[in-house]
């Protein structure tokens, strides 16, 4: 098919009745029997992925197919009913599968060491298995519909495409090491950029090893102001330009520039969607390129109460802790930490969620002890006395004053990045972001 874009004229976004049309459109020419819908989970709930999903739901079913929905979890928890109804209205439960990404995988293929070490400018010497759920490579499946939001990411710098594939709905090799591979490379040096080494493993994955499966991409750009989603653009496609269209639209509407550095930002965690640090910790990767030397985060975050998602993860940032870039890979060394070297992308996640010292973390929580917060390395608040304080109901998005400190505030930091106009113009002379 023909890729089919639709970019909103008004700020509020595109109508239902305009998805709706696009996605009717997608589908002409077409006579599936059975089809395959990836969506992501709730943490993306603002992606449109749901009102998408149950708008490709409707016009399948009308056309006799039969659909199965697979949210692409990664390593996140299985969605409970309660998210699946919220998120997907009144799809039936029983159309809903489960990936489990420790288990439910097969290998489809391998990126050499060569190529690694060509993206990473040597920085990366291994080989990467490429795994995902079986059931995308079930022939059964005459189509999979892949939708999802373009969004700055930390790990491969815009998000979606292909990492739904491949992160959503991948194992734990492919997950674990491109996280590490992320990492190692640099968030600072990738978020809300497009060609970067993660996304060009997950292109050469997606060229070499998915080419004959027919699965359609169905990306959003979205923003969502007091909560309400506006979908700014709209990008079908089934090879790699309807994401380069996106990816262009998201750094205009998801990337806020500040003009000084930010020397204390509020961030505030829905706890409908941020039940972890793995999750929340967004909070410091969105901001990290915005906050001042020697500055203050403060994350309100009622609904943590974890740090991973997995068990597994959990206990590892619990021994580890959020201790910096050179000491985790310190660890990642020890010949003694197998359990860590196993786990490459809590690895990754440890560096990621530290300032390294440049700035100060405070975690503000109602589920977790202040001894456990403090044990993984940020500092810890009362969520009571910091949201009476810092308010999340009154505070704007943006610049406030709040008892005669200026402080910035971000309601929800999934839905962007902060950048540092200031140090991003000097930066700007030696790279184009």
């Amino acid at each position: 098919m023909t890729d089919l874009y639709r970019v909103a004229e008004a700020e509020t976004g595109l109508t239902e009745e305009e998805i709706r049309e696009a996605l009717a459109q997608s589908l002409k020419g077409r006579s599936p029997k059975q089809v395959l819908i990836l969506p992501p989970d709730f943490t993306r709930f603002h992606s449109n992925a749901g009102f998408i999903t149950r708008v490709y739901y409707q016009l399948l079913t009308e056309m006799g197919a039969e659909v199965d929905i697979m949210p692409t979890l990664g390593t996140h928890d299985p969605m409970t009913p309660e998210q699946i109804k919220a998120m997907f209205g009144d799809i039936p439960q029983e159309r809903f599968l489960v990936h489990d990404w420790r288990n439910d995988v097969v290998k489809i293929g391998e990126a050499p060491a060569e190529f690694l070490e060509e993206i990473t400018e040597g920085l990366w010497h291994a080989p990467i298995d490429f795994e995902v759920n079986r059931h995308i490579m079930d022939g059964r499946y005459d189509l999979s519909i892949s939708p999802g939001q373009v969004v700055p990411h930390e790990v491969i710098g815009m998000a979606n495409h292909a990492k739904n594939l491949f992160v959503g709905a991948g194992g734990s090799a492919v997950i674990n090491r491109s996280h590490m591979v992320g990492a190692v490379y640099g968030m600072e040096r990738m978020m809300g950029k497009d060609h970067t080494p993660v996304r060009k493993l997950f292109d050469y994955g997606l060229t070499h090893f998915l080419q004959e499966r027919p699965i359609l991409f169905v990306l959003t750009v979205t923003t969502a102001p007091g909560g309400q989603i506006r979908t700014h653009g709209l990008f079908i496609g089934e090879g790699r330009d309807c994401l380069t269209e996106a990816v262009k639209l998201a750094q205009k509407k998801n990337i806020d520039f500040v003009e000084h550095g930010i020397q204390k930002c509020v961030v505030y965690l829905d706890p409908d969607e941020f039940h972890s640090t793995w999750l929340g910790n967004k909070a410091i990767y969105r901001t990290r390129m915005a906050m001042a030397d020697g500055g203050e985060l403060l994350i309100l975050a009622p609904g943590v109460e974890k740090f991973g998602e997995d068990k597994e993860v959990d206990r590892l940032i619990r021994k580890y802790g959020y201790r910096g870039r050179l000491t985790v890979l310190e660890e990642f060394e020890k010949e003694e930490n197998t359990d860590l070297r196993e786990n490459m992308g809590a690895a990754a996640h440890l560096i990621h969620g530290s300032s390294d010292g440049r700035f100060h973390i405070t975690y503000a929580v109602k589920n977790i002890t202040r001894e456990e917060i403090e044990g993984v390395g940020f500092g810890s608040a009362s969520y009571d006395e910091m949201s009476k304080r810092f308010d999340p109901e009154r505070l704007q998005y943006g610049y406030n004053i709040v008892d005669g400190e200026e402080i910035y505030f971000i309601p929800n930091p999934a839905l962007g990045l902060w950048i540092n106009r200031e140090t991003f113009l000097d930066k700007e002379k030696e790279e184009v972001i």
